[in-house]
């Protein structure tokens, strides 16, 4: 049987308008159906963990339909395949079948679902000058490298979790799916503790600005001595350099509000006009900042001692800390876009990447749709010139032809490494079993 025919598109100009015309070869060709039922199915280590598992779609004109349900993977690829959805959504492992809540007399409960995390780009953009609204760079990609690599070191360090996802939003966010057991089991009250845990800013408004505070306290917890390990290295390249944050007279404000007590903010903001003009480099504003702080927290009891004696590491946390939308993280039946969707706004794939390397992910790279389909015509064209036989071409997969193949290779290693842990302890319950 022919393989179906892409569209002819131009990379250079992603139209939304076309996207439905792209979708039902994204989905037959190139989206990861078997991969994507590993993940979900969980190698059907528990009873329904696929069948009550809630998917919900936004079609064109966005038309929202939830509550879908499957039992196979084949079941899910043709629905997908059929509907060819903008969007796909995944939810919780309900107690029912989604599909019946309106005609069964049970009340319909989220039972299990993986922790998710939702970190976007807009959270930070009183700290960003290098791009505003959707746009995203190299640059203010670090705010979003830096928070996955300090979460994902966090969660694997305190709560001992192995199975972690991450993925590009398709924009200018990150998703974290934690895909550990007990993390999935964990009911809201538990999802709850370990938001708050972890969000260690807390957002004040002066003045119509919004500052984000930490207070460190008397005694350092060993989860903000290891943020800072993580921070300090970068602060001067992502903070001074990139987005030369306190370059201006907004910026210095910005500096001077993030110190809580009156009476030292005035004294430093004297001292910075004293011996800056405006429009110094926010380099020589920090390292003046720095300087004015250790001796002030060097001399007798006072307030730099006591209140402030923490001010220039609380400062770096309150700019560069992960800033969480930690309601996604509380609720069980949070629906969060699933990865290798495309984003219908820049029709990029949400590519899952690796958080070791995060700081080499370039998502104005990212391929979009358009790029992906022009990318299996440009191969299979090449292709046909070059064929000595028949099947050469159909042994290689779609999306090795094309720029999301590193993505799916990612994926592929995250599902080996889960499934490897899901026969392991099939393995030990097996024994335990026999033992008794």
């Amino acid at each position: 049987m022919p393989e179906e025919e892409t569209p002819t598109v131009n990379t250079a100009n992603y139209d939304p308008n076309i996207l439905p015309d792209m979708l039902p070869v994204y989905y037959k060709r190139l989206f990861p159906h078997k991969p994507f039922y590993r993940w979900l199915s969980y190698g059907l280590s528990e009873s329904n963990i696929f069948a009550n598992r809630e998917f919900s779609y936004t079609l064109h004109d966005d038309i929202y339909i939830r509550y879908r349900c499957y039992d196979t993977q084949s079941e899910l690829e043709n629905d997908i395949c059929s509907t060819c959805p903008h969007k796909i959504d995944i939810g919780a492992v309900m107690n029912t079948r989604p599909k019946n809540f309106r005609i069964t007399s049970t009340a319909m409960q989220p039972v299990q679902r993986e922790l998710v995390f939702d970190i976007d780009m807009d959270d930070y953009n009183d700290v960003r000058t290098c791009c505003t609204g959707a746009t995203v760079c190299l640059k203010c990609w670090k705010f979003m490298a830096l928070a996955a690599r300090l979460l994902d070191a966090a969660l694997r360090e305190d709560f001992g979790f192995e199975h972690i996802l991450w993925v590009f939003s398709g924009r200018r966010g990150v998703h974290g799916w934690v895909c550990d057991y007990d993390a999935r089991h964990l009911d809201s009250r538990g999802r709850s503790a370990l938001a708050e845990y972890l969000q260690i800013t807390s957002n004040v408004t002066i003045n119509g600005v919004i500052i984000a505070r930490v207070q460190i306290g008397e005694r350092m917890h060993h989860s903000v001595r290891r943020a800072l390990k993580f921070i300090e290295p970068l602060f001067e390249e992502i903070v001074l350099e990139d987005q030369n944050l306190f370059g201006d007279v907004k910026g210095v404000n910005k500096l001077l509000l993030m110190i809580p007590d009156d009476t030292a903010r005035k004294d430093v903001e004297t001292y910075l006009r004293k011996t800056h003009d405006d429009g110094a480099h926010s380099r020589t504003i920090w390292a003046t900042f720095v300087r004015y702080a250790n001796s002030m927290r060097t001399g007798t009891a006072n307030v730099w001692t006591r209140k402030l004696k923490n001010i220039v590491e609380e400062i770096q946390l309150g700019i560069l800390y992960p800033r969480l939308d930690i309601n996604v993280t509380k609720g069980m039946n949070h629906l969060l876009k699933s990865p290798f969707c495309i984003h219908p706004g820049t029709g990029k794939v949400c590519v899952p990447f690796n958080c070791n390397a995060a700081a080499k992910f370039d998502p104005t790279t990212v391929p979009n749709i358009a790029q992906l389909l022009q990318e299996i015509n440009a191969f299979d064209d090449k292709s046909k010139c070059q064929e000595n036989g028949p099947e050469d071409k159909s042994r290689i997969k779609d999306y090795k032809k094309t720029g999301m193949f590193k993505g799916v290779v990612v994926f592929e290693e995250f599902l080996r490494k889960l499934e490897s842990s899901l026969k392991a302890k099939a393995i030990d319950v097996s024994d335990q079993t026999m033992e008794f």
